[in-house]
């Protein structure tokens, strides 16, 4: 006799699956320091899209103000760093180690695509949203970018911080009831 399955892995049927963090929100929320604390308190293995994109491309980034320029550099790259930092979490969470995403996806159609990437894995996921006023935002980036302490990995210029910040889309309703999404308390971080 045989029984229906779903695909899961094997840790997932032993009660011991690994888990996804997924840190999102808009630049300057606190994410970095809050991915900080989801790594020692899940001693997990953190992937930041910032570190990749700054590793790999900083020094080959347009210096031009013309946005057309710049989105047509950066958004190539970034969906392929984003398929290689899947693949490396696949790897992590494989190893039976939780990870903590830090990849952006500051609009619904880009976490839409990132979770339809996640077959098995999507149902050990949670999604933590951060978020915090404009002007705290911009006076903490720009505190970042002159500090270049521990969460820097890059310059944020002004235009690219009021670019993202536009560019913002919370978790609407349907994403909220489909995923287990926690809003963190800026209190908290």
């Amino acid at each position: 006799m045989h029984t229906a399955s779903t695909h899961t892995t094997p840790a997932a049927v032993a009660g011991t699956a690994p888990r996804i963090h997924l840190v999102i929100g808009p630049v300057g929320a606190g994410k970095s320091t809050f991915v900080r604390q989801l790594v020692q308190q899940h001693r997990a293995v953190p992937l930041n899209l910032d570190d990749w994109m700054a590793t790999l491309f900083s020094p080959d980034r347009p210096d031009t103000a013309d946005m057309a320029d710049v989105m047509a550099w950066y958004v190539p790259r970034t969906l392929r760093c984003l398929a290689q930092i899947w693949k490396t979490a696949e790897a992590v969470l494989d190893a039976g180690n939780d990870v903590v995403l830090e990849v952006g996806l500051i609009q619904q159609h880009q976490r839409d695509a990132f979770y339809a990437r996640m077959g098995p894995w999507a149902d050990t996921m949670v999604v933590y949203v951060l978020d915090a006023p404009r002007d705290v935002r911009r006076e903490r980036v720009l505190r970042r970018n002159a500090e270049q302490g521990e969460t820097f990995s890059m310059v944020v210029p002004p235009h690219i911080f009021e670019l993202a910040s536009d560019l913002w889309q919370p978790p609407g309703d349907v994403e909220c009831a489909e995923r287990t999404v926690v809003f963190v308390p800026m209190a908290e971080r």
